[in-house]
């Protein structure tokens, strides 16, 4: 009986309802639509403005050009919404007054991918969209060779770069060669590898430890790159056009020349004569020996040259 009684009100409920729509259909009809009767909404978070309010009245106005409420066709409309391109999703209803609502919420680009000439944008989803003629959104500029399903591991990158003060204020950008990622940063011509997107969070940590510790003290223009890719270990590649590296790396070729391959000549007849410049090694004079008459004749012994290779 309890169901019975269920089912019943449940379909007394839906025929009151048709019975209203019905009503209002018949007696908003034949009114129009005007502009006053037209509710705009853009919920997204951030602002963006691929698409404006205009737009999304002449679209209203082209797919209804009597603008009477019972020539709307309301899943057409929102499905042509939801067909262009930055909008993420379209909600269409009429209210039981005539008046018309479209609630739009417009993609966010987490970052702008240039490779090979093509340049779009990339949301939260790693939905790729294009870009705009009339709307360039500030966001993270990534070149390079990404794959689609690198996309979210990206987009996640990207957010907490934006989240943290301190990485926020030194990465502007991100490259690809071929599998190893690379943080383009504000200070200096260095890069910063951080090989594949595992780990970031670790990786961003053991730069931040670099720049806390030595970079401060030091002109950003000395190095090349700054890798943080291995486990627990920090890389730095000398720039070698900056001057005071000059010296560095002079002193880096001087310890390879010291290697035995580099050093070994080979000795000649006269090589074994002393340079006059050289100064000779301190020799321990023997004590002295008293002459008899009868050794007049002393022999010299022959001396040996020492050769020192350095």
């Amino acid at each position: 009986m309890k169901n019975k009684y269920r089912i019943l009100k449940i379909a007394i409920t839906v025929i009151i309802l048709g019975f209203l729509l019905s009503f209002s259909l018949k007696k908003f009809g034949s009114q129009k639509i005007t502009d006053n009767k037209i509710s705009v909404k853009m919920n997204e978070k951030t602002p963006v403005y691929f698409i404006d309010e205009k737009d999304i009245r002449e679209i209203v106005n082209k797919e209804n050009p009597s603008r009477k409420v019972g020539d709307l066709n309301i899943p057409e409309l929102e499905r042509k919404i939801n067909a262009l391109p930055a909008v993420d999703s379209a909600n269409v209803y009429l209210n039981l007054n005539g008046k018309l609502n479209l609630d739009i919420k417009q993609r966010v680009p987490v970052f702008r991918l240039n490779y090979n000439g093509k340049d779009f944008y990339v949301d939260e989803k790693g939905t790729e969209f294009p870009i705009s003629r009339t709307y360039s959104h500030p966001c993270m500029l990534v070149t390079g060779d990404v794959k689609k399903d690198e996309y979210e591991k990206l987009a996640d990158l990207v957010d907490k770069i934006d989240k943290d003060d301190f990485s926020k204020k030194y990465f502007i950008g991100i490259s690809k060669y071929k599998d190893s990622y690379n943080l383009l940063t504000s200070e200096g011509n260095y890069k910063v590898e951080i090989g594949d997107l595992d780990n970031i969070e670790l990786k961003v940590k053991g730069f931040k430890t670099f720049v806390e510790k030595y970079l401060v003290f030091q002109d950003p223009q000395k190095y090349k790159m700054i890798s943080v890719k291995y486990q627990n270990q920090i890389v730095t590649t000398l720039n070698p056009y900056f001057k005071e590296n000059d010296s560095i790396l002079k002193a880096s070729h001087k310890d390879l020349a010291k290697t035995p391959v580099a050093v070994v000549k080979k000795a000649t007849s006269t090589s074994l004569k002393p340079k006059e410049n050289t100064k000779p090694k301190t020799v321990v004079k023997p004590k002295e020996k008293k002459i008899t008459p009868e050794k007049k004749k002393v022999t010299k012994p022959k001396t040996k040259a020492k050769v020192k290779i350095e």
